[in-house]
């Protein structure tokens, strides 16, 4: 599923049916988005504290609206957040003591986990068209694939998989020492192996017929499978394929593909996907593209301009 918050009007974009469940995922990553990005935020600051006069500076980083009380949206989730007046008589927000212990649980996990984030990090460099992508973009997509807040620390322990390189504005890179040929095999060449028939419905990339072909709706059907399958491996050079080509469309379709199996949940906001789009040789037609594979992708939300 993606998820899109560029909205023009409140119609299901292409025009498709709703499908409750889906939505009610959206409507509830809005409610959370506070939790999310507060803990996040909290995490990083000293003793896991802050001030409630600072806090209504950083409401942005809080992931709120501006202008509204922080006490009002902590008192809202007593588990997590904890309110109590400091030695310098101001008061001050940060975790309960459930709190702390879910986050000693959650660093254990990750680092348990450490070796498949590792993995992923490299299957986005081995698809990235010129096997490097900013360090500064895997950290604000960090969540949705699970890689841990203080990753580009860790990517000093594997000198045999990155490298950073350091750019003339400053700009760090993360670079793909070598390439594994294990890793290079995408989840749709997976499923192709187990289940075919499965796969050969999952996209489509119908032509245009000319009505003195006089074909019948099977012959069409056949064809259209033809032209469908077989799909680009996206662990190929497919950005060399001319822009507008069928070749390149199979190959950004599987990109993305790819993209969201990497991810915890199997669904992101586009803008995410856009954000990659120098690397992974997307074009601003993007949203279109995906609005014609509805039998795999879901846009969740809101049309998009």
């Amino acid at each position: 599923m993606l998820q899109t918050r560029l909205a023009t009007h409140q119609t299901r974009p292409g025009g498709a049916d709703l499908n409750p469940h889906l939505e009610s995922i959206l409507q509830r990553d809005s409610y959370f988005q506070f939790l999310t990005q507060s803990k996040s935020f909290l995490s990083t600051q000293p003793e896991h504290a802050l001030r409630l006069d600072d806090a209504g500076k950083l409401y942005r980083e809080l992931g709120f609206p501006g202008g509204r009380k922080v006490s009002d949206f902590l008192q809202r989730h007593p588990t997590i957040f904890a309110t109590y007046h400091h030695a310098d008589n101001k008061m001050w927000a940060g975790f309960t003591e459930f709190m702390e212990e879910l986050l000693l649980e959650e660093k254990e996990i990750i680092n348990e986990m450490e070796s498949d984030r590792v993995n992923k990090v490299r299957k986005l460099l081995m698809m990235s068209k010129y096997k490097r992508i900013p360090l500064s973009k895997i950290h604000h997509c960090r969540l949705l694939f699970g890689v841990p807040d203080d990753f580009r620390d860790r990517v000093a322990k594997y000198p045999e998989f990155f490298r950073i390189v350091m750019e003339d504005d400053g700009k760090r890179i993360l670079e793909l020492v070598k390439w594994d040929t294990l890793l290079a095999v995408s989840a749709i060449e997976r499923e192709f192996l187990v289940d075919e028939d499965r796969v050969k419905k999952m996209f489509k990339f119908p032509i245009k017929y000319g009505k003195d072909l006089g074909l019948e709706y099977d012959e069409m059907k056949k064809l259209n499978s033809l032209n469908t399958l077989p799909m680009v491996s996206l662990y190929s050079d497919g950005w060399r394929f001319d822009l507008w080509s069928l070749e390149a469309e199979k190959y950004r379709v599987g990109v993305v593909h790819e993209f969201l199996r990497l991810t915890l949940e199997k669904r992101v906001s586009i803008h995410h996907i856009v954000e990659f789009k120098e690397e992974f040789s997307l074009t601003r037609q993007t949203y279109q593209m995906l609005k014609k594979q509805p039998q795999t992708f879901y846009l969740a939300g809101t049309e998009m301009n």
